[in-house]
């Protein structure tokens, strides 16, 4: 029994303490599998990111529908969008309906800070993606509540814009003008805004 026990432990001392995890991967393997997961990551990034600027048009603007206390209906389509400058400009398409009395629609581009100074009353001049050019008349024919703001009456306008893109043209001294692209799906909301009932 004596020459048993001598072997068995003759053979644990030559055994070396091994871990379970180097038996299964080398350093090689492990370096092979950390350049798999980050490419993964990164591709899986890339679709991720990818994926999302493709749903970005549909977000951009959106209908809302307010009562007031005087029983008027406000249907509108709010926006953001950049001049040729790259200075941002909020775009608010808004028709007011007033019960018995009927219903304006009108188009309202408020510049933010740093934004140029919007002359009145001057028609904000819309061409479209053919070269067809239509005039809105401004509403405010004095004075605007800020410097950065203007209004312009699109009630006999929307119903003959086709649903391509267009281009406001907000006129400055000269013949200079601050251009705004609008591109087609946001003229789509401002058709439904015109037809909200």
């Amino acid at each position: 029994m004596a020459k048993v026990s001598r072997k068995v432990n003759r053979r644990k001392q030559g055994r070396k303490n091994v871990s379970p995890f180097s038996m299964c991967l080398s350093a090689t393997s492990f370096k092979s599998i950390f350049w798999w997961l980050l490419l993964l990551a990164i591709v899986t990034m890339i679709m991720f990111f990818g994926l999302g600027s493709l749903y970005t048009e549909t977000v951009i603007a959106s209908i809302e529908k307010r009562e007031t206390a005087s029983a008027e209906t406000l249907y509108r389509s709010q926006t953001r969008l950049a001049d040729q400058l790259g200075k941002t400009w909020q775009v608010v398409l808004f028709k007011q309906v007033y019960p018995g009395q009927g219903q304006t629609l009108n188009l309202r581009l408020v510049g933010f800070p740093g934004s140029a100074e919007l002359i009145h009353p001057q028609p904000l001049k819309i061409t479209t993606a053919t070269g067809k050019v239509f005039k809105a008349a401004d509403v405010f024919l004095e004075e605007a509540p800020a410097p950065t703001i203007g209004q312009y009456d699109f009630q006999d306008i929307l119903s003959k814009l086709p649903t391509e893109p267009l281009v406001l043209s907000i006129p400055q001294p000269g013949d200079r003008s601050i251009d705004i692209n609008v591109p087609h799906f946001i003229l789509q909301e401002w058709q439904r805004v015109m037809s909200a009932e």
